[in-house]
């Protein structure tokens, strides 16, 4: 018998298998649904979103709102836009600064079996460099970003939304006047998309 998205969702939200090497243990968080129109792959939670369940809700999740010019209502509106990062689970923090990797064991895990069960995805947004190193290969970020129209209308490449982002920014002014734009666009586009359904979202 083949797995349901909500099935699927629910072994991913009670998964432990990296439970021995997580500091605060494992709360997987994401948000999948069947008539998403958008999809988010990206990093792994901070502590904020282990806090509450909630992905993208800190300084970062702020930041890739007024990239994609949607609000917090838009932004999880479960319907349109999914969301599954590299890592479920907040992964800890580095000695000197910045979180820990996503813990490699998730994304093989767990993209196979959610992924394919959004059929209504049109968009995926791959943000920061181990999404986008998983789905465009070796390169690095500041490069896929750069080709974004080579992968676009179905995938657009971004950087993680961290305040440290603010200063590749102003380094990268391309960035804002020519991907910027285009997401906007885009995203518009799939957010005015009727879904098929208004309830299937796990």
């Amino acid at each position: 018998m083949n797995e349901t998205l909500d099935e699927a969702a629910i072994a991913a939200r009670a998964c432990t298998l990296c439970a021995d090497r997580l500091p605060l243990g494992p709360r997987p968080t994401f948000r999948a649904s069947a008539t998403a129109r958008l999809l988010i792959v990206s990093q792994a939670p901070g502590t904020k979103v282990h806090a509450t369940g909630i992905p993208f809700n800190d300084a970062s999740g702020d930041r890739l709102r007024a990239w994609m010019g949607v609000d917090r209502d838009a932004f999880y509106d479960g319907s349109r836009i999914a969301i599954v990062p590299m890592g479920l689970c907040y992964p800890g923090r580095l000695p000197k600064g910045g979180d820990v990797a996503p813990m490699a064991v998730c994304a093989p895990i767990w993209h196979p079996r959610l992924l394919p069960l959004m059929p209504a995805v049109r968009l995926t947004l791959l943000v920061g460099g181990y999404a986008i190193a998983r789905a465009l290969g070796p390169g690095g970020m500041a490069h896929h970003v750069g080709r974004f129209r080579a992968y676009f209308p179905d995938r657009l490449p971004l950087p993680h939304p961290s305040w440290r982002t603010g200063g590749w920014e102003r380094a990268n002014p391309w960035f804002g006047e020519q991907v910027l734009p285009v997401l906007r666009a885009r995203v518009r586009a799939m957010l005015d998309s009727e879904p098929d359904r208004d309830d299937d979202v796990a």
